[in-house]
């Protein structure tokens, strides 16, 4: 199946006097495809969000949204676009139909289709039952599902999502996470988050940025995928001395985490392992455990929001 790129970042700047807030930013977003975007406060990643919204101009660069530039030919852009703030964009006084039903009207859709769009967008977010009651009086969980409803009324190619589960209960977030995968399967997402088990739950790939560059682009998959294999967490029924430990071939370091565990740095390119499991079963050690540690999300981001670069 051939990919479609709904998204378009070529090299993006933007300027506020002398400072560089967002230097020179590239990435692609395909149809299907959930990123998650990730960054300190101030990195750059709130003012990257509105440069794609077309809520802030580039200093320098071009942002194109399903082929159309947003300097260009904002309106053919924009129409493509849904975005839900952090705080949505919501009318208390007014009823769920009567909001989305203005929602629609400014999106330009014709007045045959408005009740049509309504009625998608609040099947799509679960609000069926909640078209008749003032927004006021909706909880926290059922305002965000209306605001996500607003930025998908016009069925829009590109859906952005700024802290969408931000002051949620866990239910309302699991809700609200599932209608983001839901969506994703059928539009390009950026889910901007300060919550990392979050974008390990619902993306398909992880943006970092850092003091205005991106410093992270991989898929989550290869992510959760890619071993460090120079470090393993391992466990014996019968503890072995240390010294027995260290005079298996390929062992490097041995640091005792536990009254039966033991974490062990490898040599690169080893079979310590096998060595290690052949000693064990020779000595009667009884090893039942062997963990190979894995780069998290969490330990990935703490790494190059110290410093590092890792473009993939």
């Amino acid at each position: 199946m051939n990919s479609e790129t709904l998204i378009s970042i070529n090299e993006v700047y933007r300027y506020y006097g002398n400072y560089c807030a967002v230097n020179n930013v590239s990435f692609t977003v395909e149809r299907g495809e959930v990123l998650g975007f990730l960054g300190l406060n101030g990195a750059g990643k709130s003012t990257t969000m509105q440069i794609i919204s077309g809520v802030l101009t580039a200093s320098r660069g071009s942002v194109s949204i399903a082929g159309f530039d947003i300097m260009e030919m904002p309106r053919l852009a924009k129409s493509h676009l849904g975005f839900l703030p952090e705080q949505p964009p919501l009318y208390n006084d007014l009823t769920v139909d009567e909001y989305l039903k203005y929602a629609a009207r400014l999106r330009g859709l014709n007045r045959k289709n408005i009740r049509v769009a309504a009625d998608m967008s609040k099947q799509r977010c679960g609000l069926e039952q909640a078209g008749g009651r003032l927004i006021k009086n909706l909880s926290k969980g059922y305002r965000q599902r209306v605001g996500i409803a607003q930025a998908i009324i016009h069925s829009p190619a590109v859906i952005i999502l700024d802290e969408p589960t931000s002051g949620l209960d866990p239910v309302q977030i699991r809700e609200i996470r599932e209608l983001i995968k839901e969506l994703g399967r059928d539009h390009s997402v950026i889910l901007s988050t300060h919550i990392l088990p979050e974008v390990q739950a619902i993306c398909d790939r992880v943006l970092i940025i850092h003091e205005g560059q991106l410093v992270c682009d991989r898929q989550l998959k290869q992510l959760n995928e890619d071993k460090q294999n120079n470090f393993i967490s391992v466990a014996f029924r019968q503890i072995p001395s240390l010294e027995a430990l260290t005079s298996i071939e390929g062992i490097k370091n041995i640091e005792k985490t536990g009254e039966q565990h033991f974490r062990l740095e490898l040599h690169s390119g080893t079979t310590a392992i096998d060595y290690l499991v052949r000693s064990s079963a020779n000595n009667g050690w009884g090893l039942y455990e062997i963990i190979p540690e894995t780069d998290s999300l969490e330990e990935t981001f703490m790494r190059l929001t110290s410093g590092a670069k890792e473009i993939a």
